[in-house]
């Protein structure tokens, strides 16, 4: 029986600080950059509004792809060369 094994955002921020915080923390903060820029040149805000969805979207999507990379290099290196054969 298989369990699952979580990989928490403190330890992928650990095993890998620039790429996590590049893909989780950077679009984050260009969606709210893009919600103020919005606020204060009187842009629609639906279309910040759309744009910041997109970005927390692809926030959420570029982690889980990071994470699942993380937990498969991790499983890769307990494997023995020559094993299973």
């Amino acid at each position: 029986m298989s369990t699952r094994n979580r990989l928490s955002f403190a330890e992928l921020f650990l095993a890998t600080p620039v790429t996590s915080t590049l893909l989780t923390v950077g679009p984050l903060v260009l969606a709210l950059g893009q919600l103020a820029n919005s606020y204060v040149n009187g842009f629609p805000p639906l279309i910040a509004v759309g744009f910041a969805l997109a970005m927390v979207a692809f926030a959420v999507v570029a982690t889980s792809h990071h994470a699942a990379e993380h937990r498969l290099r991790r499983l890769e290196a307990t494997v023995t060369p020559g094993e299973g054969r």
